[in-house]
């Protein structure tokens, strides 16, 4: 079980040896280079995602790669829906919606925020404005849609009748 060494010297050596591998893993554990620690826990799966900035202050940073993730997701999801289900799903249209669902969800998170804030206002009046924005606004956005839509698809229809 032990290990014989024939000198001295040679002890020493393997005992610096030992000594650098810790100071390695230490630093890996301490998360002194992040993308390099997220890696080796995750055995490079994050390498992908991942990337290092450096700042006016000469700092590195770590920030994500938004377009890999999109088309990771994008891959997953082609592959899954293939599998289990009758509908496909395109990459493209995630792609080419990106900006219209981040401005949704901000809508939404805007609306949110601030019937909430109504909401827990003592002022009763407050309160119907907080609840008509939770309970009548997605009835209205609903309806203005749906007239919207029908707005343009005779406004296509007519440009076709014209070209025609």
């Amino acid at each position: 079980m032990a290990t014989k060494y024939n000198s001295l010297d040679e002890l020493r050596r393997k005992k610096e040896l030992l000594k650098k591998e810790v100071s390695d893993l230490e630093d890996l554990l301490t998360f002194e280079n992040t993308k390099e620690s997220l890696s080796a826990f995750t055995h490079g799966f994050t390498d992908n995602f991942l990337t290092e900035k450096t700042t006016e202050e000469g700092d590195t940073k770590l920030a994500l790669k938004t377009g890999n993730i999109v088309k990771e997701l994008g891959q997953k999801l082609v592959r899954n829906s293939a599998r289990n289900s009758i509908i496909a799903f395109d990459n493209t249209g995630l792609q080419s919606n990106l900006l219209e669902s981040t401005l949704k969800l901000g809508g939404v998170a805007l609306v949110g925020t601030m019937a909430r804030k109504n909401l827990k206002s003592t002022s009763w009046r407050k309160r119907l404005i907080g609840l008509a924005l939770v309970y009548l606004l997605p009835y209205a956005l609903r309806f203005i849609r749906a007239k919207a839509e029908e707005f343009q698809k005779k406004h296509s229809l007519s440009s076709m009748e014209k070209l025609i």
